[in-house]
C-alpha cells in the first residue's frame, strides 16, 4: 500500500488537526499504532513538524471526513507521493569514509595506471581536479596521503573495481587485466595445513588413548608383586 512521503510528520499533522483514530492515521502511514500514541502523547525521540497530506495531494477533506464519521473506514491515497530519483553525478559517499577517498585514488593510480581519471571519479566519487593533484602529487594533503585499497576503504566493491579494471585494460590494449592470485595460492596452503595438522592432531589422540589403556592394564598386572633387591 502506498504510503505518504513523510509518514511521522504526516501522522503528526492529522493527530493535531483531525479527529482520526490512532489506527486509521498508523494504517494511512504505515506506522504502527504505538508510534501514533507516542506521537499523540509527545513522547517521540523527536519533536516532530506535521506535514500537510491534503496540500500535499496525498488526501482530500472529503477523504478524512469520511474517515472521521466512520472509525472502521480505510483512508486511501488521493495521489501517490513522486518517487525520488538520482540525478546523474559523483557515487554518494558517507561523511565518515569521505577522508578515505585519496588513498584509494592513489591505490587506483599506483596499481592500475590504465584506469581513466573519469573512471576513477565515477568509481570513488570524486572530481577529477582531485585526482589529477593526487596523481601529479600537487594535493594540499599529498604528505599524509597513503594509498589504500578502496575495497578494503568501503568506497566501492570488489565487483565494481574489478569491472573498472577490465574495462580500462581493454581499452588501452592489454590482453588481460593484471590479476593477484596470492591470496588464493595461500588459501590452498592454509587448508593443506589445517589438514595436516587435523590428521596429527587424531593420531597423537589415538597414540595418547591407547598408551593410557595399556597403562592400565599395566598397573592391574602388577599387583602384589614384590621386588626382591628392595631392602
Amino acid at each position: 500500500m502506498a504510503q505518504p512521503l513523510m509518514p511521522h510528520a504526516t501522522a503528526s499533522w492529522l493527530v493535531d488537526n483531525t479527529a482520526l483514530t490512532f489506527e486509521q492515521i498508523a494504517d494511512f502511514c504505515g506506522l504502527h499504532i504505538l508510534e501514533v500514541q507516542a506521537i499523540a502523547d509527545d513522547t517521540a525521540a523527536t519533536k516532530l513538524t506535521g506535514r500537510d497530506p491534503i496540500r500535499a495531494g496525498e488526501l482530500t477533506q472529503e477523504e478524512i471526513e469520511q474517515g472521521q464519521s466512520d472509525p472502521s473506514y480505510r483512508l486511501r491515497m488521493h495521489k501517490e507521493p513522486d518517487k525520488a530519483t538520482r540525478t546523474k553525478g559523483p557515487r554518494y559517499t558517507p561523511v565518515s569514509k569521505r577522508q578515505d577517498k585519496p588513498d584509494g585514488i592513489a591505490w587506483i593510480i599506483r596499481n592500475h595506471p590504465e584506469v581513466s581519471d573519469g573512471q576513477i571519479s565515477r568509481l570513488i566519487g570524486t572530481t577529477r581536479t582531485t585526482i589529477a593533484a593526487i596523481r601529479d602529487r600537487t594535493h594540499w594533503n599529498i604528505a599524509n596521503i597513503q594509498p589504500k585499497d578502496p575495497v578494503t576503504l568501503g568506497l566501492c566493491s570488489q565487483r565494481e573495481l574489478d569491472g573498472v579494471v577490465a574495462k580500462a585494460a581493454k581499452a588501452a590494449g592489454l590482453e588481460e587485466a593484471p590479476q593477484d592470485t596470492r591470496l588464493a595460492g595461500d588459501r590452498e596452503a592454509l587448508i593443506e595445513e589445517l589438514r595436516r595438522e587435523r590428521d596429527a592432531n587424531a593420531r597423537d589422540a589415538e597414540a595418547a588413548h591407547a598408551a593410557e589403556l595399556s597403562g592400565e592394564g599395566g598397573a592391574g598386572g602388577s599387583r602384589g608383586f614384590v621386588d626382591p633387591f628392595r631392602s
